[in-house]
Formats: structure tokens, sequence, C-alpha cells
């Protein structure tokens, strides 16, 4: 239950400069930024490890100019970026807030690098729909999960303390000031922390149903593959305390979970010259406009599922990723010599699929674009073995939230800043605009990682002043 309550006269256990709720990547990154600041950061994470969206992603960071996209000849800028999130969200996003992350990504990247020892490279053997320029920052894992457990580590090499097991549920309010809050830790024993500011970086909603069914219906009955914790604390304690939200219909889904494994596969399958084939044996769309909004396409096909095809190729670039060797030893790809083979084992019609199949294969041989204007290239012919992976449409997380400014802090239902509040991660409003199709690959990270620390910084600077 989370609930607002008066500070008068509240006594607390303990007392910090800065509170961070959630130690997921914009947690730890506020972290990391204020305590190198100067200012002592205390972080309180539900979870026993840190965890949050961040760990079930891919890790990866999309940044424009940094020193690694110029080491492999990369021409990019902030402008260039800039210029491709107003277009997939169809400039519905906060031009300062989109600016603010774009310009600090670089810095970012290149500061968990030289700081912090997070040994970051480009993804340069394909690129993600969307993006004008290779810019997506990974760890050599390419899993979020590494990406997590650095940021753990590097914060508490500084000195930053993690609570665990600590459930954050009321916030003590006086005078629009955050004075600190109440938290449930192990036995469910309480514990009063109060603070000179607050940072929610808590999560965002998609893990509480109801709130999927108010502000997002069309993703209410799909598998949800996010983090559990993920049950909208900041959108209830922002609606309690007066403050702006914007943006609650706008989420990142994926058109490509495996099923019935629950592993995600790699849009690269896709990006690479795959395609994706329903039930009845037909394609349906462009596949390539954005994983995102090809969770709801995918729902809306026959029995709720689509098969990814795509061969050998391929195959062999998707195995970067964890999640896609995982999905290989749980047996959730199909192989064959045959296209006639490959439909038997998809329980599809074999001269249906063959015919789109051949379509596609003929469309690339001729550089052309197909029915729904995706354009193939000769580079991508697929050539024996192939595969199939039976996959469907997922809501990953929310991309609403609390409307913040520039540096992270919240904003009030009249325009005004609270004094002492900021908000990151799921807890704020992303860059993706209103609907699933705004968002640009890896919006979810570039903000959480951004926001965070530029509400660490500002925290430190405002308080230290």
């Amino acid at each position: 239950m989370n609930t607002i309550v008066s500070a008068a006269d509240e006594k607390f256990n303990t007392q910090v400069p800065l509170l961070i709720i959630g130690a997921g990547a914009a947690g730890l990154c506020a972290a990391l930024a204020a305590q190198e600041s100067g200012l002592d950061a205390l972080i309180v994470e539900r979870n026993a490890m840190p965890s949050g969206s961040t760990a079930l992603s891919a890790g990866l960071i999309p940044a424009a100019g940094t020193r690694f996209q110029r080491a492999k000849g990369i021409a990019d800028s902030s402008d260039l970026f800039v210029a491709d999130i107003h277009r997939k969200s169809k400039r519905e996003a906060d031009p300062a807030v989109v600016a603010a992350v774009v310009q600090s990504a670089a810095a970012l990247v290149e500061w968990l690098t030289d700081r912090h020892g997070l040994p970051f490279e480009v993804v340069d053997n394909f690129n993600y729909p969307g993006h004008s320029a290779l810019r997506m920052h990974g760890l050599p894992s390419r899993t979020g999960r590494e990406l997590i457990d650095r940021l753990r580590q590097a914060a508490e090499a500084i000195g930053v303390i993690i609570l665990t097991e600590s459930a954050a549920e009321t916030l003590f309010v006086d005078d629009g000031y955050i004075r600190g809050i109440e938290a449930l830790r192990r036995n469910s024993v309480p514990e009063r922390i109060g603070c000179d500011a607050l940072i929610l970086a808590c999560n965002g909603f998609g893990g509480n149903p109801d709130l999927v069914r108010r502000f997002i219906p069309e993703m209410s009955d799909a598998l949800y593959f996010g983090h559990p914790g993920n049950r909208g604390d900041a959108i209830q304690w922002g609606e309690s305390l007066g403050a702006m939200v914007s943006n609650l219909s706008a989420y990142q889904g994926h058109g490509s979970v495996a099923t019935p494994h629950n592993i995600l596969i790699s849009w690269a399958v896709i990006m690479e010259g795959g395609i994706q084939i329903n039930g009845e044996g037909r394609r349906f769309c462009d596949e390539t406009r954005g994983y995102s909004e090809q969770a709801a396409e995918v729902l809306r096909q026959p029995g709720r599922f689509v098969w990814n095809v795509f061969d050998e190729r391929i195959a062999k670039v998707a195995r970067q990723f964890e999640d896609f060797r995982e999905a290989e030893r749980a047996g959730a790809i199909r192989s064959a010599e045959g296209i006639a083979d490959l439909a038997t084992a998809m329980h599809i019609p074999t001269a249906v699929f063959a015919a789109e199949w051949n379509e596609v294969e003929n469309l690339k041989s001729a550089d052309a674009q197909d029915r729904f204007g995706r354009k193939f290239l000769t580079a991508q012919g697929c050539r024996p073995p192939y595969h199939a992976v039976k996959v469907t449409g997922a809501l990953f997380h929310t991309q609403g939230g609390l409307a913040v400014d520039s540096s992270g802090r919240v904003k009030r239902r009249d325009g005004t800043r609270f004094p002492n509040l900021f908000a990151a991660g799921g807890a704020a409003v992303g860059v993706s605009g209103s609907t699933a199709g705004g968002y640009l690959s890896g919006n979810g990270l570039l903000t959480a990682t951004t926001l965070g620390y530029l509400a660490g910084k500002a925290a430190a600077e405002q308080l230290l002043s």
C-alpha cells in the first residue's frame, strides 16, 4: 500500500542527504553520480539483489558520438540521434528532455567505462530499427544482468549503501517537501528514513494488471515479460502528491518472445533478413518498423503467436546474445534443410508458406520492396539450413510516468517543480511519446541511465550548494 503522510513531528530512525528508491540502472547511476559529486546516497531496494527491468534487458545503451564509434569509423552525432527519437515518437516527447538525455548518453557510457571499468563496445554487426547509425553500446555478454551487476559493484566500491529487501511504502511530506519514507524491511520490520532529497527510481506499472487495463488496454491480456516489482508505486505516489503524469499509454512491447519457453529472441533475426509467418503460413506486415509495436501485431494473429523464420547466417549473428543461446538449449529452435520440411515442423500450410518465402527471396535478389513497404537487400538472402521459432507478443515495460524536467526534477500539475523530488527510470516519463510505436530501440535504458545520472548530479548540486 503506497501512502502519503504528513511529516509534522515525525521522527526518523536514520537521516541521509539523498535517498533513492530502486536499485535498477536508474537508481544505481543516480547514486554513482551523487556520490562522486560529494553527496552520500542511500538506496532502498525491495529485492534481495538489485535487478529490476534492467536485468531482463539486453543491457544496450544507445549513445551518439562516442569514442567507441569513432574507433570503428561510425559517423554519428547528437543531432542525428535527437532527430531519430523525434521521428519515431512523432515529436510527442519533451524536446528538452530528449536533448538532455541524448547529450548525456555519450559522456555516461565513457564515464562508466573510464571511471568504473564497465567494458562497453559498439554492437556493429547489425543495426536496430529506427537508428540512423550503429550506436548501441553493450557489455561482452550482451545481457542486462551483467550491466546491473557491474553497476552494483561500482556503487558499492565507492561507498553507496544499498538496503536490500526493503520495500518503500510511505512517503512523509511537509509543505511540498519530501522529508522521508517508511520501508518494510526483512520480517516486516518498519524503518523510517529521513532525507534531504528523494529520487524515485523504482518502477513503471507493467506488473500492475489494474493500471495496465486502465492505461494500456490493448496489452491487458498480453504476456508480461517485465519485473514483477513494477507495480506503479511512483505513479500512485505522484497522483496523491499532485504531480503531473504524462503518456501513460506508452510502453515497450516486443514481438519476439519464444513461447511457451518465455525467452527473448533477438530482433537481429528480423533485421538481418528473417521474416514472421503466422499460423496460416502468411506474412502480415513490415516486420522492421520496430519490435515494440510488433507486439500488438503478433497478438492480433490467429492463436496470438507467429513464427520467426531465418537461416544459419542469421542464427550466428543472434548467438552473440545469451537469450538466443538459451533458446537453442531449451529446444525452442526448429531446423530443417528445406522449406517444406520446416513448414511440417511448424505445422503450417506448406504451399502458402513456400509462396511467401519464395516471394521474399526473390525480392532480396532484386533489392526490392514488398507489398507492406519493407525493403529487402541482396545480402540478406537465406540459405539452408533454415530455422524457425514460435514467438508471441509481450509487454516489457511502460514508458509513461511522472513528468520531469531535463534534470529529472518532478513537475506538479501546474507546471512548477517539487523542491526536492526527482524521478528516473520507469518512474519518469520516457521519450517515446504516447504509443508503443514511438519506442525507439534502447529508449528504456537510455532514459533510465541518463536521467538517473542527471538527477543524481542535480540533487548533489542543490544540496551541496
